[in-house]
């Protein structure tokens, strides 16, 4: 089949990178327009564009999908297909009925739960048990279109957003093989999603990444879990901002933020219910490092009856 793949960040380059290896012939890439990022401010390409030059394959790159001019640039690709992978724009009805076979997309959750920008993070941070990836096809609602194909994976105690979204990356690059072999041959059928089952992921953002200490241990203890490795959370310790990489439930009680204990095993302090020990952390202007390290070498910042805020 002709695929036009459209898609940005890595998690979309590890598909873009499995259709490469397929009998399938991928004519075409969108992705987002190039972004400054690093000190510089330097323009980068996405994952996706880095790819598919190294392949090349042609990149397009519009600001919108609305446009005229880019609708038509599409349609004269002639594409049997369009699979989009965390692509960033919004596909207007006349861009989803262009290929012969409409768009498809790879979504990282077990819809309709988590539909939105950030199922990965959400999934860790409310504590679900599961989370896979959801081949559909694709409608003009927001991550509504009927299920085509779906892979699940436990969410382990461990799991951080970062570890759950390079397995789901996996998963995602295999199903959508899998879905895109099963449509070529005229063997899948959607499945209608149960709205009432449905619920949004919201984008991340680095204001909810602060550490409220009113909150139980549990629930920060997931934060942490979720919101690494970004937005990363954070604190403040003797009016320094105090980054937080890892952390597992701890002992005792007190007032929330208060530090009840340190040792080589963490930083405890007082949550709202319960405590929750630092395990891991950033001090300004330096890199992360195991409480134990920072402990054998700055305790003092650490006393117990400090508060973090």
């Amino acid at each position: 089949m002709r695929i036009v793949f459209a898609g940005t960040p890595e998690f979309a380059a590890e598909h873009l990178k499995a259709l490469l290896g397929t009998q399938h012939q991928v004519i075409a890439v969108y992705t987002q327009p190039d972004r400054p990022a690093g000190r510089g401010h330097k323009l980068m390409p996405s994952p996706v564009k880095q790819l598919a030059i190294e392949h090349g394959i042609p990149v397009y790159q519009p600001a919108t999908l609305r446009a005229p001019e880019a609708q038509a640039e599409l349609a004269a690709l002639q594409p049997d297909l369009m699979v989009v992978v965390a692509y960033g724009l919004i596909l207007p009805q006349v861009v989803l009925d262009t290929p012969r076979l409409g768009c498809i997309n790879s979504h990282a959750s077990l819809l309709p739960r988590w539909r939105g920008a950030a199922p990965i993070q959400r999934a860790v941070q409310a504590g679900d048990g599961e989370s896979g990836v959801t081949v559909m096809q694709m409608e003009a609602g927001l991550d509504t279109g009927p299920m085509l194909l779906k892979v699940s994976t436990p969410i382990a105690p461990s799991d951080t957003g970062g570890s759950l979204h390079d397995r789901l990356a996996a998963l995602g690059s295999q199903a959508v093989i899998q879905a895109v072999d099963a449509l070529a041959a005229g063997t899948l059928k959607g499945e209608v999603q149960d709205d009432r089952l449905a619920n949004y992921a919201h984008k991340l953002n680095k204001d909810e990444a602060r550490l409220d200490w009113s909150r139980p241990a549990d629930e920060l203890e997931r934060l942490v879990r979720a919101f690494n490795p970004w937005p990363i959370c954070h604190s403040t310790l003797n009016g320094e901002p105090l980054k937080v990489l890892a952390a597992t439930l701890g002992e005792g009680s007190g007032q929330p933020g208060q530090i009840l204990a340190a040792s080589k095993d963490g930083l405890t302090v007082a949550c709202g219910e319960g405590a929750l020990r630092l395990t891991r952390l950033q001090l300004p202007g330096g890199k992360p490092l195991n409480f134990s390290d920072l402990y054998n070498s700055r305790r003092e910042q650490f006393a117990p009856g400090l508060v973090l805020l």
